[in-house]
């Protein structure tokens, strides 16, 4: 279970004293998994629905956050497309007094998918980063077809992102501020 992975892996930071650090995923690479866990003979580690997996996922989550909330001896990326999960990791980060010039957590998504939630991020002061995935063709699509189907309501993102975008873009023009300048 990945909670226990991720209490044992903290717990023996703190035992050894080095700085914990996880890129949380969800599911990015559940066939992969799955295939392996058949070849070598253990237990299919994925969980059995999206529910459970979003359980799991806010349950790592928070305890990472609680230990960077005590300790300040860890760091965490979020590597989600989930909005709910974004919304989720800003409350709790607000609960605990974290902000984002710490530089404790930092948020990912794949260039192109969800880039309404990363420049909102962004302009707020949290650490952002965009990857793109590279490699031979067959095995690149997969990984990008995988990624829209995990994010099945990318379609309807996409375009609320396209309207949410416009808005800005016309709000600028209005205000004359065409091009951002964060103030720090």
């Amino acid at each position: 279970e990945a909670y226990d992975n991720v209490t044992m892996d903290v717990e023996l930071s703190r035992r050894e004293g080095w700085h914990f650090a996880a890129k949380l995923v969800r599911g990015a690479y559940m066939y992969q998994e799955r295939e392996r866990a058949k070849e070598v003979g253990y237990e299919d580690p994925i969980n059995p629905d999206y529910e459970s997996t979003n359980s799991m996922y806010h349950r790592c989550l928070d305890y990472v956050l609680d230990e960077i909330a005590l300790n300040r001896n860890a760091n965490v990326m979020v590597a989600s497309h989930n909005e709910d999960t974004v919304k989720y990791t800003l409350k709790r980060m607000n609960e605990l007094g974290l902000m984002p010039t710490e530089n404790k957590v930092y948020f990912g998504q794949l260039l192109g998918m969800c880039d309404q939630i990363s420049f909102t991020l962004g302009q707020a002061g949290f650490a952002v980063y965009k990857y793109v995935p590279y490699g031979p063709v067959n095995e690149v699509m997969p990984y990008l077809s995988r990624r829209a189907q995990e994010n099945c309501g990318f379609m309807k993102g996409a375009q609320r992102e396209r309207q949410l975008l416009w808005k800005e873009l016309k709000r600028r023009l209005a205000a004359g501020e065409l091009l951002y300048r964060p103030v720090y």
